[in-house]
């Protein structure tokens, strides 16, 4: 079932109209069927059952937070009720006023660019669910299209909402999983609270370049100590009410190599790494991936979300997940800058789990 709702932008003569149909679906979900009367879509190329022995490797053995320690933190460093019961914008209530005018001043040239990935309708080991784009209409009056696309999961830049995840039938704030129905959406924390568009600080922590590589390996995963030598680096410092976006190199990596598997092989952030998040009082966290690095070390007890499910359910940390944060590097690069003014606004679907998103950087 398509949760979300179509959108149409009509146009007059020589007016280009576009009709987008949004469904969101769990990582783990199965692909919508095609329309009827489409075309068949090409079969799921190949998957490996389980991560490669390199991606293992990679990993390393460097132990990461026990079930018991990661269980703690769920009191220790929970963000519920913080702005009180009926909160459901979480960390974004750290994005003051006086945040969005700070970020204002950050614009110095007025070089802007996108984060998000472009629209991928190629059907990939790493994109089950492609968009589908479909001309309605061309001719000398004017042409139209429509868009459709499953955006959760690991090929799509999109928000996640804080109605997408949840521990032992609680999302966000202590709200029960009941108030989100597959016949009526997410009666609470629907990104729909996110409508007024987010405007904040952002900051890019970009590892590789911290690393002098192109890109991370599958597997590779990021700890405080890197985050903070990069701040030494770039002589900039992550403080409460940022968006902070990770790069791994991911689409590096991608277009020198091919696509992969990134469910199961990933560079991204050790769950070791959210006392940080907590403590630095991150707003929106954005990644090449869902967060986190897959797989985990041999030997772990925690899942491959751990970090992504915490920050969402009980930090209250909206999250970007498969950004492309490519043209961002270069051109911060360039700048000799990586904070910048962060603009983005999902679409307001009023019970929406999430929204793709295309998220701007400007200089």
């Amino acid at each position: 079932m398509r949760l979300g709702r179509s959108v149409a932008i009509g146009g007059s003569l020589l007016v280009a109209a576009i009709a987008v149909t949004v469904s969101a679906q769990s990582q783990n979900s199965a692909p919508p069927a095609p329309p009827a009367g489409a075309p068949a879509a090409a079969a799921n190329p190949p998957q490996r059952r389980g991560p490669s022995p390199e991606s293992i490797a990679v990993a390393g053995t460097r132990p990461a937070p026990t079930k018991a320690v990661y269980e703690g933190w769920k009191t220790e460093l929970t963000n519920w009720g913080r702005w009180g019961k009926e909160d459901q914008i979480g960390a974004i209530n750290l994005i003051t006023p006086a945040k969005r005018k700070q970020a204002a001043g950050l614009v110095k040239n007025g070089v802007s660019v996108s984060l998000a990935g472009d629209v991928n309708t190629e059907r990939a080991i790493d994109n089950g669910q492609p968009y589908e784009h479909v001309m309605t209409s061309a001719g000398p009056a004017g042409a139209g299209d429509r868009l459709a696309v499953s955006f959760h999961g690991y090929a799509h830049t999109h928000i996640d909402g804080f109605a997408h995840r949840f521990f032992d039938g609680k999302m966000w704030n202590g709200f029960s999983h009941e108030e989100v129905t597959q016949e009526g959406g997410a009666k609470k924390n629907s990104i729909y609270n996110l409508h007024n568009g987010i405007v904040t600080r952002g900051v890019l922590i970009d590892i590789p370049r911290l690393k002098g590589v192109p890109f991370l390996e599958p597997g590779t995963r990021i700890f405080i100590e890197d985050i903070e030598a990069w701040e030494k680096q770039a002589n900039v410092k992550v403080s409460a009410g940022d968006a902070v976006f990770i790069r791994t190199g991911r689409w590096a990596r991608r277009a020198k190599t091919g696509p992969w598997n990134a469910a199961i092989e990933n560079a991204g952030l050790d769950p070791s790494v959210i006392p940080w998040l907590k403590r630095r009082d991150v707003a929106i966290l954005g990644g090449e991936g869902a967060q986190d690095a897959v797989p985990p070390p041999t030997g772990s007890e925690l899942g491959g979300l751990a970090l992504h499910d915490f920050a969402l359910i009980v930090l209250g940390i909206h999250l970007m997940d498969d950004t492309n944060l490519e043209a961002l590097a270069q051109t911060a690069a360039s700048q000799k800058r990586w904070e910048f003014l962060l603009m983005a606004g999902p679409l307001p679907v009023t019970n929406g789990t999430g929204s793709p998103i295309n998220p701007i950087a400007v200089f």
